[in-house]
């Protein structure tokens, strides 16, 4: 083995790395400005209510929801006075802040990918190795790129949590348009509808569980790269969770890690929730 040429995969990213930093700050500068005022926005909107006027939001919203007053209401009220109670509460918005954004940014780019990979197969062929690609590579590896590209902060914690949640809602869309029944496309082809009409009148909500499936998933793993984040400067909970292994501080991790959950479990129910409800 020691006869065969190395290929010089190192020296070619290095280079390439290298070269983009050099020369494409013209695209990387807007999008890490916008992403810093969008995170921005949204981090002092949920800031600036107090407390506890959000808390009462947020459980109005879960009763609209679900129709109960008991089970996830009761825990969403609970869960967020625990939070409050144990001062993590600008942690926690901090960290929803970055969810939301990470989040937002991987729909809006993942949902119209998906839908092209069902109109089209060749895209799909072409795109699915992609996707294979961004799930499997270890989540720490897409903190070097976000780091060498946009610094350190809140921005390249959002790009690394948009290219590791993406890929569920890219792939549930793509199947949740695939699995639409061919006798309703052609009863909507019959009927003389156009290709906007058929996706937006037929497809997409058909495929709206499916596709809020993905949704679900994006956020979920969105939050899953919270305490990564904070390894790059990212603020929120995750930077409680990352002080105390630093320091050994087995109280401090677990209740940062506790809020981590209680915030997970709210997200995870109420989007749920929010599709389970009939209009």
């Amino acid at each position: 083995m020691n006869n065969i040429p190395q290929i010089p995969l190192v020296e070619w990213t290095d280079t390439m790395v290298s070269y983009l930093r050099q020369n494409a700050q013209w695209i990387f500068e807007p999008i890490s400005e916008f992403l810093d005022t969008f995170v921005g926005y949204i981090s002092d909107a949920l800031l600036f209510l107090p407390p506890w006027v959000l808390i009462l939001v947020l459980v109005g919203l879960t009763v609209y929801f679900t129709k109960k007053i008991w089970g996830l209401p009761v825990f969403i009220l609970f869960g967020l006075l625990l939070i409050w109670n144990l001062d993590f509460w600008e942690g926690t918005m901090m960290t929803l802040s970055l969810i939301l954004a990470a989040s937002l940014v991987a729909i809006v780019i993942g949902i119209p990918v998906g839908i092209w990979m069902a109109k089209n197969s060749t895209v799909e062929s072409i795109v699915k190795p992609i996707l294979d690609f961004m799930q499997t590579m270890p989540a720490f590896v897409y903190l070097i790129p976000a780091v060498s590209f946009f610094g350190i902060g809140m921005v390249p914690g959002i790009i690394a949590s948009v290219i590791f949640a993406m890929p569920p809602v890219v792939r549930l869309t793509n199947l949740g348009i695939r699995e639409v029944s061919t006798e309703l496309i052609e009863a909507a082809d019959a009927f003389g509808s156009t290709g906007a009409q058929k996706l937006f009148k037929v497809q997409i909500p058909l495929a709206k569980n499916t596709i809020m499936q993905g949704v679900n998933q994006t956020i979920m793993l969105a939050l899953s790269m919270v305490v990564i984040a904070s390894m790059i400067g990212a603020e929120g909970l995750g930077t409680e969770v990352y002080r105390a292994i630093g320091r050994n501080q087995a109280g401090m991790g677990f209740a940062s890690g506790l809020a981590i959950v209680i915030l997970a479990i709210i997200l995870d129910r109420l989007i749920q929730a929010m599709n389970r409800r009939k209009h």
